[in-house]
């Protein structure tokens, strides 16, 4: 059995397949037939092609167009006559094997892009040393791990899973996953809940304890990861996956209920996602609203600007599908480890205080009008609600919104029309915020907490440092003192306050939110129809009377107790 953190419910069985880079070392060798070795390039070439074109109409499917445009991008690296011919020519005139001559070809390029000026060129290394290294693999004889490309049920298993590696995993096939790194808010971990995908992280050794076909149960409840189990453990965790799959049963008849707790007081329970196709699982899972729609991925996995149609029809979508349901959406949130490789923006020694969100918005003006046009030209499509990202001075959002109001009253002069209800916010997830947040609470409609970075920033801890991550701690007094000083803050002025950090679908936290007053829980949709359960047995006013208790204890760990024994 292998410890890791329990990052998204459920029991997964299944065979390994290892998502691990292949060996690619090769011995160089003379040739005596080059048509032979450029024949092999070519079938190499064709073979890699085909993969991409799979990969990308599944990414196009499950994610959406601009997720898809990266291997439209790889695609045309491999057709480029000015990366092939000099492999083919350098096969036929130094007799030479084509790995060598892709290897040596491929490397000139990459070091040669390396170096350029522009960042949007440099990336292209980066392009070229992928798709090169498929078809290495190919060359070779190597399997080249492929999400996209599974075609039997497996448990992926490993080092760590980038937002692009996730999106591709094929829902009927893949059962589950398992990573060396991570933690419950990493990208992983976020998509593997909207997914429903079973997921355990941060075991620190999957891929090194796990070979190929070994059967491996992944336990997202408890966090565990059984490999090669006893004919008992099967048995066990079976029953335990039969007894989880009639939970979400249970769960399943709470869609159209309203989120009422147990003493008649309501909440409202929203989601958190990333592009129009995920409303379907927003609605399917019962969501109230939608509490933050992260537009950065729009602007992600492209080689320009998303334009302001293409924003327009994104937003628009949303809109219209949530119907009269309240959709908050975040404007530009990059930087951080979100990077946009057509920006030449520098590099940071701490992104993550950087140059990122609505600083970089106010700095590009350009950029962030014409997100808000967009915004502003769909808010007659539905109950929108647009909400600025890592606002740190008052200074900051009175500029973002005297943006907002330059382009509604151009667009107005154009003649187009644009919704007079729609509510400007902030998120609230720098402590400078929280601490101030009754003079910001005179100026915005609402606030929305983001705890997965309010919590790292208070704690003076990275979230993706697992040697620091015992100080991730969402139940840690200072935390709730913040929490509750900003809901304070929010209701002395008649605002609403929302929560769109994982925080807001922890079963721990979610009692404690209750009782401080929280009025918007936004979570990944999967822990909706959870959570719903959930409130409807606990009573706000009961919850509401351990407030000094949750605020007054000294520890994490103190808190997690009483809650336990108040709500078990």
């Amino acid at each position: 059995m292998i410890q890791g953190i329990a990052a998204s419910n459920g029991i997964a069985i299944a065979k390994a397949y290892l998502l691990t880079a292949p060996d690619l070392s090769f011995e160089k060798k003379t040739i005596d037939n080059p048509n032979t070795e450029v024949e092999r390039l070519e079938k190499a070439l064709d073979v890699s092609k085909d993969e991409l074109e799979k990969i990308k109409a599944h990414t196009k499917k499950e994610i959406g167009d601009e997720h898809a445009e990266i291997f439209s991008a790889h695609l045309l690296v491999l057709s480029d006559p000015e990366l092939i011919n000099p492999i083919k020519e350098k096969i036929k005139t130094e007799n030479v094997m084509a790995e060598a001559a892709l290897d040596e070809t491929a490397n000139m390029f990459i070091d040669m892009f390396k170096t350029m000026d522009n960042e949007y060129m440099r990336e292209r290394a980066a392009d070229i040393d992928d798709v090169t290294k498929r078809v290495m693999a190919h060359l070779l004889g190597a399997s080249f791990p492929d999400p996209a490309l599974i075609d039997e049920e497996v448990v992926v298993i490993a080092n760590d899973l980038t937002p692009s590696d996730t999106a591709q995993l094929n829902r009927q096939f893949v059962q589950g996953f398992a990573t060396d790194i991570g933690g419950r808010t990493s990208h992983s971990a976020i998509m593997a809940r909207s997914l429903e995908i079973p997921a355990v992280v941060g075991t620190k050794k999957v891929t090194t304890d796990i070979n190929n076909d070994d059967i491996v149960i992944v336990d997202g409840i408890e966090g565990n990861v059984i490999v090669n189990p006893t004919d008992d453990e099967l048995a066990t965790y079976k029953q335990k996956q039969e007894s989880f799959a009639k939970q979400k049963e249970e769960w399943a008849k709470l869609k159209d209920e309203s989120t009422i707790t147990a003493d008649g007081e309501q909440a409202e329970l929203g989601a958190n996602i990333g592009t129009p196709e995920d409303v379907a699982g927003v609605l399917n899972n019962g969501g109230e609203a939608i509490g933050l729609y992260r537009t950065e991925f729009l602007y992600m996995g492209k080689n320009e600007l998303p334009t302001e149609e293409e924003q327009y029809d994104a937003y628009k979508s949303v809109l219209e599908q949530m119907g009269d349901k309240p959709v908050v959406v975040r404007t530009l949130d990059i930087g951080g480890d979100k990077e946009l490789s057509y920006l030449d923006l520098p590099k940071e020694l701490n992104p993550f205080l950087g140059f990122r969100a609505i600083r970089f918005c106010l700095e590009n003006e350009n950029v962030f009008r014409t997100q808000l046009r967009a915004l502003l030209r769909a808010s007659v499509h539905g109950n929108l609600k647009i909400m600025f990202p890592m606002i740190a001075t008052l200074e900051e959002f009175r500029q973002a919104k005297a943006i907002l109001s330059d382009e509604k009253e151009d667009l107005k002069q154009e003649g187009i029309k644009v919704s007079d209800q729609i509510e400007v916010g902030i998120m609230v997830e720098i402590p400078s915020t929280a601490v101030t947040a009754k003079q910001f609470a005179k100026e915005v409609d609402f606030f929305s907490i983001g705890t997965n970075d309010l919590i790292q920033y208070t704690m003076a801890a990275d979230r993706m440092n697992e040697r620091v991550s015992y100080l991730y701690q969402p139940y840690h007094p200072a935390i709730l003192n913040l929490v509750s000083s900003v809901i304070e803050a929010a209701h002395a002025e008649n605002k609403w306050v929302g929560m769109c950090g994982e925080m807001a679908g922890d079963s721990i936290a979610i009692p404690i939110l209750l009782g401080l007053g929280l009025d918007e829980f936004s979570m990944s949709a999967t822990s909706i129809l959870p959570a719903r359960t959930q409130i409807r047995g606990l009573s706000k006013e009961k919850m509401a009377s351990y407030k000094d208790k949750f605020l007054s204890m000294g520890t994490a760990e103190e808190v997690v107790q009483f809650v336990k024994e108040k709500t078990e």
